[in-house]
């Protein structure tokens, strides 16, 4: 039975031409040596299977041609090319910098440079893995690599170039090979499946290249096992199972039931997924770049960024039409959010579903039906079944409410239970689109139905009022007088969304904002007590804008921040380093005698 060659070895290129996906490397290569401009030293850096090794025996075989073509290419028919192509060659000596590491392996390698070549031009030392050398063996090489004879030529190659002393780096010539892209490794892969009679889909290649992150080597090295399974006719489904990738319509369809807010379908699909053996955060990774491909379809200058087969893109670029960009960013956002904590949630499946949930819910708040305000009994069936149908309807809408309505439909405003720091509950005569029961009828319009099914308290928020026009004096004097009453509670729920804002800027006022809270005092006056004048400082330079948050989404303009600091007592927080210092010092006097044993400073 004749051996068999894997595709990585047999159809690894000969030629710079053939070379894939390094263009501009081997262009530079061919003119210094059309110039006669060769380098003593060069340093071949980059991921694995890019061509590095590939390039440094292309380069040496073409330096002792001894017939070059016109574009700069071996002849493979003097006897250099010859032995060469038999892996006979005495002027071309390949060194594995894992197994010949040592000073002594540099010294043989500095005596053997030493002799001149008995045939051709050169000689050519190719070096891979040159990082592994010690540090001792880089020393020992510097002079050689640096004045060698006229006629020696060192090749190093490394995938880890910030291994490598800064001294070897100044005496080479440094190219950084790059990943190789999908559509060239995917050509390559056609053009390999052409000569072994094997048919192969588009798509299926293209998840090949995809599955092999720039590297070709494993590309072929994929595509050989696959056909190992399939056989000489090579499809999509086949790939997939095999890979364990997970198919594309999956992205698209969960993508459609986010975009409608069905949050059953939603679930249902990814049950599917997890049932077909997918983990819930390979799901995240391919759902995250299924969203990155429609972001950047959304611009046609963005959109040769998107790395697919042709069949595949124009499914891309039709929902990128559908997709809002604010929508396409809080998804990626919720997507991002829920695989960093993949890992450490206890209930992975529910984290996952969670998130999903999440990102079904600002299609939920467009198409959900109109509430009424807190503490209010919802309207009747017929009156929402009238506003739903005029949501289809951008004209206004008039919703008749008898003037004096019966018990069962009539709005009965409910008290809310009084908490630590309330007033009197005014009563409220609003209707499901903010309309008084006391009329007979109102013309309103739809856009002013709010509703938000995005978190379970928001159903507790009072609606501020829009501050998007610009106000006359006279206008603004009214609303600085507009005092709402709210209660506690409210006051807290915006507290904590305010607090929320200075999770990342200021983390420390943050804290206190979460973990103390503000007492509500007559005349709406907010008191706060912070632990020390560092704080008080701190929220005295966000107080404009706490204040104005607060006004605007409680509609009270009255509002008004007294802040104290709280009495000093034994055990109150050490903030600096001295004083956590002296603190452990109390607890542990060893410490303080360590410290000055070893004349040792604190950095106040």
């Amino acid at each position: 039975m004749e051996n068999f060659i894997v595709s990585a070895r047999k159809y690894r290129p000969q030629t710079f031409d053939t070379v894939v996906g390094q263009r501009s490397i081997t262009n530079t290569l061919k003119n210094a040596i059309k110039n006669n401009q060769l380098a003593q030293a060069f340093l071949f850096c980059g991921p694995r299977g890019v061509g590095k090794t590939t390039c440094a025996r292309i380069l040496a075989k073409t330096i002792n041609c001894e017939h070059l073509s016109a574009s700069i290419e071996a002849c493979d028919q003097c006897q250099s090319c010859i032995s060469f192509n038999d892996n006979a060659s005495f002027n071309i000596y390949e060194l594995d910098g894992a197994s010949n590491n040592s000073v002594d392996d540099i010294r043989t390698l500095v005596d053997q440079v030493r002799i001149p070549p008995q045939m051709g031009k050169y000689k050519v030392y190719i070096i891979d893995e040159v990082h592994m050398l010690s540090a001792s063996a880089f020393n020992a090489f510097l002079k050689t690599l640096e004045e060698p004879p006229a006629y020696a030529k060192f090749i190093l190659a490394t995938t880890e170039k910030h291994k490598i002393l800064p001294t070897i780096l100044s005496r080479c010539q440094i190219f950084d090979f790059k990943r190789i892209t999908v559509d060239d490794i995917a050509g390559h892969l056609h053009y390999v499946a052409e000569k072994e009679n094997i048919t192969a889909e588009d798509n299926a290649l293209h998840i090949i290249a995809q599955k092999a992150d720039g590297a070709m080597r494993d590309a072929l090295s994929i595509f050989d096992q696959l056909v190992s399974f399939a056989g000489n006719e090579l499809t999509y489904n086949t790939v997939l199972e095999n890979l364990n990738v997970l198919d594309y319509e999956y992205f698209f369809k969960i993508t459609d039931q986010i975009l409608q807010g069905d949050i059953s379908g939603t679930l249902l699909t990814i049950n599917d997924i997890i049932d077909k053996g997918f983990e819930g955060q390979h799901f995240l990774i391919g759902f995250g770049e299924h969203l990155r491909n429609i972001l950047v379809c959304k611009d046609a200058a963005t959109a040769s960024l998107l790395e697919t087969a042709p069949s595949i893109r124009s499914h891309y670029i039709e929902q990128s039409t559908r997709c809002p960009i604010n929508l396409l960013l809080k998804l990626l956002d919720i997507n991002n959010r829920c695989d960093l904590n993949y890992k450490t949630s206890n209930n992975k499946r529910l984290h996952l579903e969670i998130s999903l949930m999440q990102m079904c819910a600002p299609m939920m708040k467009q198409e959900s039906y109109p509430t009424a305000p807190p503490g209010v009994i919802p309207a009747p069936a017929a009156h929402v079944d009238q506003a739903m149908r005029a949501s289809q309807d951008p004209s206004l809408v008039k919703i008749e409410i008898p003037a004096q309505p019966s018990p069962e439909k009539q709005l009965i405003s409910t008290s809310a239970p009084q908490s630590e720091g309330s007033f009197k509950q005014h009563p409220s005569t609003e209707s499901v689109a903010g309309v008084s029961s006391k009329r007979p009828a109102e013309t309103v319009k739809m856009r002013d139905i709010k509703h938000d099914f995005t978190s379970a308290t928001s159903i507790k928020k009072p609606v501020p009022k829009s501050t998007d026009t610009v106000l006359s004096s006279e206008e603004e004097q009214a609303r600085n007088e507009i005092a709402t009453p709210f209660t506690l509670s409210e006051l807290i729920l915006y507290w904590d969304d305010f607090a929320e804002k200075l999770k990342n800027d200021a983390p420390h006022l943050y804290s206190t904002l979460k973990n103390s809270r503000p007492v509500l005092q007559p005349g709406w006056i907010i008191g706060f007590t912070l632990e020390n004048k560092i704080l008080e400082d701190e929220l005295t330079l966000r107080k404009t804008e706490m204040m104005e948050f607060l006004r605007h989404h409680l509609n009270n303009y009255t509002i008004q921040l007294q802040t104290s600091i709280a009495e000093t007592h034994s055990n109150l927080k050490p903030y600096t380093d001295k004083d956590k210092y002296e603190l452990m010092a109390g607890k542990n006097p060893a410490l303080r005698t360590l410290r000055e044993e070893l004349d040792l400073e604190i950095e106040y």
